[in-house]
């Protein structure tokens, strides 16, 4: 799976099925149809305190790196 910013529409990396999981099961969706999500550096504390993958973790604090929030979305490659 690829991960993409949808502000500058640019790949932030390729994800495993498992850490897709990971974002479905963590972040809210607003239907069975939704690919994307909103990330702030307050969700990626969260992650860290309940050890969601670091990996996957580390990849998406990259990304955000000093806005205070992002829209990504997935899409298979």
């Amino acid at each position: 799976m690829l991960l993409i910013d949808n502000e500058t529409g640019k790949p932030i990396g390729t994800i495993s099925e498992a850490q897709l999981q990971v974002l479905v099961a963590q972040l809210e969706e607003e239907d069975a149809e939704d690919q994307d999500y909103y990330i702030d550096a307050g969700t990626l504390d969260w992650f860290e305190d309940e050890a969601v993958d670091p990996a996957l973790t580390a990849l998406l604090r990259k990304a955000l790196g000093s806005r205070e929030g992002m829209e990504i979305r997935w899409t298979e490659e």
